[in-house]
């Protein structure tokens, strides 16, 4: 990265002094704010995407399903961001452990904090804790192959498995209810681990019950993901018709909501449907609140209580009540943000304090720190929608940086050499390529396009076999 001015003093950004950048967390969101800070000339700006993983792209690699790879060819398009001369990948990086926020700020103008929202929310009932009850995010970190899954704790939840609850309606519940009703077959071509596809093929599931405490007007799911489950090779959608009778006022709501009447139409032509002999049953339950987890060693079972829809949109409880045998229990009703040490958080919504993308301390805008993604609006919408969100931040620090708040700062010592004099491992783009030939060549042996290397040391073990050659 070039230096900048040489007397200390901060300066505008020139060609010869631009603007540095760090941006936090190489997903969609960092990545989309790193080609916003590139495809714009008014600053000249150079930027080091930081991550703390050896690999790029986040939540398209860790996140969405591998039985998705037109959704997940996305990362081609990414990966051409990262490609550009201004843009620098820094992996296996954490930062406020390999180097502190405050020792990051010292190397660069500004920092662009888009690490996403990785936790998940808990249910808060009885039996939640109980062995056999998974979190969706550690679900889905495990069949993407996440160097920080908990392979033991899920491959002993999945073992046996016949009957799995998932709670919640969005695209993650469905994510996860589709994986667990694929057949191995199905599961062979995707790039997941091969440990994962053993799991799944070896756990006999004949039932999966996906439940949503509202109606299915409330639903989050996109008809894309719900029409997919229409296409399972040995699995039927069913749906009880009693749901989807809706008062004249609800139908009108939902006619008005596009992506509900099309849920509404899918969900209709599911209701036609019946059990199959030999097909595994993929069932859609609304209307329907947990209150309780029971099992002693594990979950046997949830008890749920049928609900209503008041006026506000709200889950009333009717005091109706019935036990669904289940194995297994996935919660996946939401995700918040964890604060980096150093960086507010609120607790409640989970995002970090910003106006416009400007982070907020003590209510008023920090000088040279900015935030998008999940961790500034909170885990809503689809990967396309944090390229809005980006340029939103992207626009308010180059209006910074124009009107002269934010400037270039003197000299100072390169962050990747720094890394390295501390016995950091930074893995850049070179390094990062070598990665994805291993993944590739790995996913040849078993005929297929790739593998993921889930392992953080055959990450780093690949790196190391290229740097030697």
């Amino acid at each position: 990265m070039p230096v900048v001015v040489d007397d200390g003093s901060p300066a505008p950004p020139s060609a010869g002094h631009p603007l540095r950048v760090a941006v936090v967390g190489a997903g969609p969101a960092g990545i989309f704010a790193a080609d916003a800070l590139t495809r714009q000339s008014a600053v000249p700006v150079a930027v080091d995407l930081v991550d703390r993983l050896p690999t790029p792209f986040g939540l398209v690699r860790h996140g969405i399903a591998p039985d998705h790879p037109k959704m997940r060819a996305i990362r081609d398009t990414l990966h051409r961001s990262l490609d550009h001369p201004l843009v620098r990948f820094v992996g296996n990086v954490e930062v406020g452990t390999d180097i502190t926020l405050a020792e990051l700020r010292e190397h660069v103008d500004a920092v662009i904090y888009t690490y996403g929202a990785a936790l998940d929310r808990h249910l808060g009932i009885e039996g939640e804790e109980l062995p056999g009850s998974l979190a969706a995010t550690d679900v889905v970190a495990w069949y993407c192959g996440h160097p920080d899954a908990d392979r033991g704790t899920v491959e002993a939840a999945l073992a046996g498995v016949r009957s799995a609850v998932v709670i919640g309606v969005g695209n993650v519940a469905l994510d996860v209810g589709r994986i667990l009703a694929r057949t191995a077959e199905e599961l062979e071509p995707t790039d997941m681990p091969q440990h994962v596809i053993d799991a799944l093929a070896a756990a006999p599931v004949e039932e999966v019950t996906v439940l949503g405490r509202r109606g299915p007007a409330q639903a989050t799911f996109t008809t894309q993901e719900l029409r997919e489950l229409g296409e399972l090779a040995a699995a039927t959608v069913l749906v009880d018709a009693a749901d989807l009778e809706l008062d004249p006022d609800a139908e009108a709501r939902a006619a008005a909501d596009r992506n509900a009447a099309r849920n509404l139409a899918v969900l209709r032509e599911y209701a036609t449907h019946t059990p199959e002999p030999g097909r595994a049953r993929l069932r859609l339950r609304f209307y329907s609140r947990p209150v309780r987890l029971l099992g002693t060693d594990r979950v046997t079972g949830v008890e749920v209580e049928r609900t209503a829809v008041d006026g506000d949109g709200r889950a009333i409880g009717t005091g109706e009540f019935e036990v669904l045998p289940a194995d297994l229990v996935v919660r996946s009703v939401g995700y918040r943000g964890s604060p980096l040490p150093g960086l507010p958080v609120d607790e409640r919504s989970g995002t970090v304090p910003n106006e416009e993308g400007r982070v907020l301390r003590e209510g008023r805008p920090s000088p040279g720190e900015y935030v998008a993604g999940w961790i500034k609006r909170g885990p809503s919408g689809v990967v396309g929608h944090n390229k809005h969100d980006a340029r939103e931040t992207v626009a308010a620090l180059l209006a910074d940086a124009a009107e002269g708040s934010l400037r270039v700062h003197g000299e100072r010592d390169d962050l990747v050499h720094t890394l390295r004099a501390r016995g950091a491992e930074p893995v850049l783009l070179e390094d990062w390529r070598a990665i994805d030939t291993a993944e590739q060549a790995l996913g040849a042996s078993r005929g297929r396009a790739r593998t993921t290397l889930h392992e953080r040391e055959a990450l780093m073990a690949a790196v190391r076999a290229a740097t030697a050659r």
